[in-house]
């Protein structure tokens, strides 16, 4: 099989990230759609923003298969069939949830393989970040160790893909 395609989009909160990465995979017209969702309902808010992001799949006019993995990114590979369409939202957000478990080379690792495999099985994979680094660094420690991760994550994530976007008010620039 060719490799899938893997497309990077990255924005700020509430930039409209999500939803043309959505539509973005709707018109790729893969066998399946599969949402991978690294959020954990841990207060209101994101218990909210979870549930807007499920009532809008709900309305699109293809079924989606949600996968929730909040961490350890790499369990997802034997869920995906040949020709699926993959979207990942979040890198920001499963970041958070792995930052404090330590062995982050190893993590950081972990994470291109799995993605390497998924491209070795999926039409295409559509990747979604926030784009946190356009503020100053942080004088808190562990804000710039993540600040340092999430920068190196991005670099090398669009060194793979074969698109690059960045969101702002609901509208694309592609950068690749």
């Amino acid at each position: 099989m060719v490799r899938g395609k893997l497309v990077f989009i990255t924005g700020g909160v509430r930039s409209g990230k999500s939803s043309f990465a959505e539509q973005y995979l709707m018109n790729e017209q893969a066998t399946r759609n599969v949402y991978i969702a690294s959020g954990v309902a841990v207060d209101g808010e994101m218990t909210k923003r979870i549930q807007k992001h499920q009532i809008d799949r709900e309305s699109y006019p293809v079924d989606w298969v949600t996968t929730e993995q909040p961490r350890h990114f790499e369990q997802v590979i034997p869920t995906i069939q040949s020709g699926d369409g993959i979207l990942w939202d979040c890198v920001t957000t499963w970041l958070a949830n792995e930052l404090y478990e330590g062995e982050m080379e190893k993590v950081e690792k972990q994470l291109y393989q799995a993605i390497d495999q998924l491209l070795e099985k999926a039409k295409v994979v559509v990747i979604v970040s926030n784009e946190v680094l356009d503020e100053p660094l942080s004088t808190y420690e562990s804000v710039i160790l993540y600040q340092k991760w999430i920068g190196r994550i991005h670099v090398n994530l669009v060194a793979k893909a074969d698109e690059a976007y960045e969101m702002e008010y609901g509208l694309k620039h592609q950068w690749k």
